[in-house]
């Protein structure tokens, strides 16, 4: 499973032109789930999200979680996150799971992320032409993959 966190002042998503979801800083997940992947990484994935210190502290080093600085979570599922490309120019989608997989392994992320923060996760949703906007605060960006725990 990969995520990437954007650490961001705002963030939405829009479908069919109206907006679905939106927080004033915090992370923008991006969620790909890959075959194979378990329970196990949708945890360990979860408490490295609440616990990544990338969030400034009074001395605008980044030292603080999002629950220190009271920020909020959007999290969006992107199988594009598990694109192979080393054949071709055109990404192969081969090693994303499948809808069966996939979506209660994004729910029980958002769903453990919410449990760890003690407050909703907003969301995107699962499948749909999704039009996601953010402004990236730093820039910081952090991809994370848990098959590269250990």
């Amino acid at each position: 499973m990969r995520i990437v966190i954007q650490r961001v002042t705002e963030a939405s998503v829009s479908i069919d032109g109206a907006v679905h979801s939106a927080i004033k800083g915090g992370f923008m997940v991006l969620v790909g789930v890959r075959e194979g992947d378990t329970e196990d990484d949708v945890r360990w994935l979860a408490q490295k999200t609440v616990n990544l210190r990338v969030m400034d502290d009074e001395e605008g080093v980044m030292n603080r979680n999002i629950l220190d600085a009271g920020g909020q979570v959007l999290a969006v599922s992107q199988f594009t996150l598990n694109a192979s490309t080393k054949k071709g120019n055109r990404p192969s989608y081969i090693h994303a799971a499948g809808h069966d997989l996939a979506v209660p392994l994004y729910e029980l992320y958002c769903n453990e992320v919410e449990r760890l923060m003690g407050r909703e996760v907003l969301r995107g949703v699962f499948g749909a032409n999704m039009q996601v906007s953010l402004i990236n605060d730093g820039p910081v960006t952090i991809i994370i993959d848990s098959r590269l725990k250990e």
